[in-house]
C-alpha cells in the first residue's frame, strides 16, 4: 500500500526542515510533529518491543507511547510531543531502553 493512500495531504505551504532519521537525511514541512514527519515519510515503525512487534504512532496525543523514539540521543521521546527542528537525528528504538533518558543512576 503507498503511503500516500492512508493519509489526507494537505498542500505543502512554507519552509521545510532536513532531518535524519537512521541516518538517511528525509525533509519535512516545518511545524510538525517527529511521528507526523515518520508517517508520511514511510510510515514504517518507529519502535520494536522486546519480543520484536513492530509499533507505530497509534494516538498521536501522548497517551499510547507507542511512537517511542531516539532524539538527538535521548532514548524513549514521544515522537507524537515533539515537533521536528532542523538538523534533528532520530532513531528508530529496538528493544528495551533504560530509563533516565540512558544516563545512568
Amino acid at each position: 500500500m503507498n503511503v500516500a493512500s492512508r493519509f489526507r495531504t494537505l498542500p505543502e505551504i512554507g519552509d521545510h526542515v532536513q532531518f535524519t532519521l537512521d541516518g538517511e537525511p528525509v525533509t519535512a514541512p516545518a511545524g510538525v510533529t517527529v511521528a507526523a514527519a515518520l508517517l508520511a515519510h514511510s510510515g514504517a515503525w518507529t519502535r520494536q518491543t522486546a519480543q520484536g512487534a513492530p509499533r507505530t504512532a497509534y494516538c498521536m496525543m501522548g497517551v499510547c507511547f507507542d511512537c517511542l523514539v531516539e532524539v538527538d540521543g535521548t532514548p524513549n521521546t514521544q515522537a507524537c510531543m515533539t515537533l521536528l527542528r532542523e538538523g534533528m537525528t532520530v532513531r528508530r528504538q529496538t528493544g528495551l531502553r533504560e530509563l533516565n533518558g540512558g544516563r545512568r543512576a
